[in-house]
């Protein structure tokens, strides 16, 4: 069996690593797919654990070689999923995360057509903009290129599957959280199973 596509989507700054991170301790079989990106690793970040690090010049090559089931160029930067990393983990039977814009969350819907998507929203642009300034990790242009971006970004929200407010972290993971479960009751998920305890008697 395989896995499904969970995209996770939402303006910079309003907590989406936090959740996925919490998510991923309290919730087992899931993995998370590691996009490649042209920009420079910042001091907490690690290859091959936070992106896969490459310059121009290879990413380039990959997008030439049909690699990426998406990718984008932001602020100056590439950022892309490649379908063997997908691939990889969903037939290894894991529930993959993805952390991606609205632009990439489009992607992945057009070519895995049951990946769920969800946003996660601020509790106001104000309280975005607050806990931009608050990462310190990047400067006063960085950022309010960022806050200019995520303010017309938010409109995305209304195509997704699901949007999650995150106005306190452990709410917020618990609904993301209940929406992996829940569809991983789902009954055309759980076919395998019905037929190990009941036989092939699934198709009444």
């Amino acid at each position: 069996m395989t896995g499904w596509i969970y995209v996770i989507s939402g303006p910079s700054g309003v907590g989406k690593s936090t959740m996925i991170r919490e998510l991923r301790s309290q919730c087992e079989g899931l993995g998370y797919s590691v996009s490649h990106t042209t920009r420079s690793p910042r001091a907490d970040e690690t290859n091959g654990i936070n992106y896969h690090f490459v310059d121009t010049d290879i990413f380039q090559k990959m997008i030439h070689n049909g690699a990426f089931v998406e990718w984008a160029k932001v602020y100056d930067e590439y950022y892309g999923t490649s379908f063997s990393g997908l691939r990889e983990q969903s037939d290894q039977g894991l529930d993959v995360i993805l952390d991606i814009d609205s632009q990439g969350a489009k992607n992945i819907k057009n070519h895995f057509r049951e990946s769920v998507l969800i946003y996660v929203l601020p509790p106001s642009i104000t309280v975005l903009q607050k806990r931009l300034k608050e990462r310190a990790t990047d400067d006063a242009k960085t950022i309010h290129a960022r806050f200019q971006k995520a303010a017309k970004e938010l409109q995305n929200c209304v195509w997704y599957d699901y949007i999650i407010l995150n106005d306190d972290l452990i709410k917020a993971v618990d609904e993301l959280k209940s929406i992996i479960i829940s569809h991983r009751c789902r009954t055309d998920r759980m076919r395998p199973k019905i037929k190990d305890i009941i036989g092939d008697k699934t198709k009444s």
